[in-house]
C-alpha cells in the first residue's frame, strides 16, 4: 500500500511539473526528462517559495545581488581576460552531465563556484570576482557563460527548483536578437543589466547576431517560508548538487555524479555499437531490461 501511495505522489508531482507554466515539453520527453526525477522535491520548493511562482522574478526579492550589478565592469574585465586566454570553453571530456548537451550548440563556460566543491582555477584566474561571490552566501553556483554568434540552446527545464537563476550581461551584442525566452516571455541581454528567472520553467536561448555573448550566470538559493524547508534545501544542495561539480582545469574537483557519467558514456558507446552491429539483439536486451525493471518495482520479492 505504501508503495502505491509513493507512486501516486510521484505521478501527481510529475504532472504538476509538466503542466506548470504555458510552455511544456511533450509528455514523452517530460517522463524521461531529468527534472521528473526531482518532481516531488521541486513541488516542496514551489509550495513553500517566498517568491512568486512565475518566469521572471523582480529584483526586490534579491537586494543582496545589487553588489554584482554595481561591480559589473570589474567582473567583465576578468571575464574578458579569461575569454582572451581561451579559458571559457566546453568540457574537455564527459565530465559535465548538467550542461553536456549545450556544448553541441555553441555554449561554453568557466566555473567560478559550484556549491561545496573546490575550483582553485577560479580563485587563481578571477580573484576579484570570486572574492566578491564569497560575500554572497545566497549564491550557490556561478560561472561565466558564453553563447557564440549564431548559436542557440533548445527548449529545456533545469532539474532542481531549490535555486533561481541570475544573469548579468557582461559582453553582449546589446541586441534583441540575442535573448533568453522563459515560458514564452523574452529577455534580451544588455551590458550591465541583470535579470532573475525560474529556470524550472521551459526556457531557451539564441544569439542570432555576429557578436559573442558572455554573462555572469548564478544559481541563487530560492527563499523559502519555513525553516525546515530551508534546511532541507541546504542538505540537498550540499549532498546532491555538489556531486555534479565539473572542473575547469586539472586540480578542480569533479563530483561523483560526473565521474559516474563518464563511465556511463563508455557504456553508452558500447550500446550504440551493439545497436549498429546487431539491432535485433539490441532491442531484445532493451525490452528485457525494461520488463525486469518493472518486475523489480511492482512484483513482490517472494515471486522470484
Amino acid at each position: 500500500m505504501i508503495k502505491w501511495i509513493i507512486l501516486a505522489i510521484f505521478l501527481l508531482c510529475t504532472l504538476y511539473t509538466h503542466f506548470r507554466g504555458k510552455k511544456r515539453l511533450s509528455l514523452y520527453k517530460q517522463i524521461f526528462n531529468h527534472a521528473t526525477l526531482f518532481a516531488p522535491i521541486n513541488f516542496i520548493m514551489y509550495v513553500f517559495s517566498k517568491v512568486p511562482n512565475k518566469p521572471f522574478i523582480e529584483g526586490q526579492y534579491f537586494k543582496d545581488l545589487q553588489v554584482l550589478d554595481e561591480n559589473w565592469e570589474m567582473i567583465r574585465a576578468e571575464a574578458q581576460h579569461l575569454y582572451e586566454q581561451g579559458a571559457i570553453k566546453a568540457a574537455s571530456s564527459d565530465n559535465d552531465v548538467g550542461f553536456n548537451s549545450f556544448f553541441k550548440t555553441g555554449w561554453k563556460r568557466f566555473y567560478l563556484k559550484w556549491y561545496e566543491s573546490a575550483h582553485p582555477s577560479a580563485s587563481e584566474l578571477c580573484p576579484k570576482t570570486t572574492a566578491l561571490l564569497k560575500t554572497l552566501p545566497s549564491i550557490k553556483a556561478a560561472m561565466f557563460a558564453e553563447l557564440a554568434p549564431h548559436s542557440h540552446l533548445n527548449p529545456h527545464r533545469d532539474p532542481y527548483a531549490g535555486s533561481l537563476r541570475y544573469h548579468l550581461g557582461l559582453i553582449t551584442p546589446n541586441d534583441d536578437r540575442c535573448y533568453i525566452e522563459v515560458d514564452g516571455q523574452r529577455h534580451s541581454w544588455r551590458d550591465g543589466q541583470s535579470v532573475v528567472f525560474d529556470e524550472t520553467f521551459i526556457h531557451s536561448a539564441e544569439n542570432a547576431t555576429e557578436q559573442n555573448r558572455i554573462i555572469l550566470f548564478c544559481d541563487v538559493e530560492r527563499p523559502l517560508t519555513h525553516a525546515w524547508a530551508t534546511r532541507f534545501n541546504h542538505w540537498f544542495a550540499r549532498n546532491v548538487m555538489t556531486a555534479a561539480s565539473s572542473p575547469n582545469e586539472v586540480g578542480d574537483q569533479t563530483g561523483r555524479i560526473n565521474k559516474l557519467y563518464g563511465y556511463a558514456q563508455l557504456v553508452r558507446l558500447q550500446v550504440r555499437a551493439l545497436k549498429k552491429s546487431n539491432r535485433s539483439l539490441y532491442y531484445v536486451l532493451k525490452w528485457l531490461m525494461i520488463v525486469l525493471a518493472i518486475l523489480l518495482i511492482f512484483v513482490r520479492p517472494y515471486y522470484f
